[in-house]
């Protein structure tokens, strides 16, 4: 069992910042990890995915959000630029462990003036 906590969200300007934190509770994202945000109605995207050499992102976000990961700490991130209040969801972090798929319990991130 590998657990997932998601921090950092919250309520942020158009136009504003928010840095994402998902903390795993051993090594799970060193060849991939990823980002996902869901809305009300709506079924779970993927935002951004790290793998082993590469990064990917949803076109919508490309240019203003980035994902990184340190490995020594078991930690994988999502630097959020320049939001929108589309932006405005659940997100959720997953990784890969020996074939399962473990997910975070999800962060509220609020994009509104």
């Amino acid at each position: 069992q590998v657990q997932l906590v998601e921090s950092g969200g919250g309520l942020v300007q158009p136009g504003g910042s928010l840095r994402l934190s998902c903390a795993a509770s051993r090594s799970i994202f060193s060849f991939y990890g990823g980002w996902y945000r869901q809305t009300p109605g709506n079924e779970r995207e993927m935002v951004a995915a790290i793998t082993d050499g590469t990064s990917n992102y949803a076109s919508s976000v490309k240019g203003r959000f980035t994902i990184s990961r340190d490995n020594a700490k078991n930690t994988m991130y999502l630097q959020m630029n320049s939001l929108k209040p589309e932006d405005t969801a659940v997100y959720y972090c997953n990784g890969v462990s020996r074939g399962v798929v473990y997910w975070g319990q999800g962060t509220q991130v609020t994009v509104s003036s």
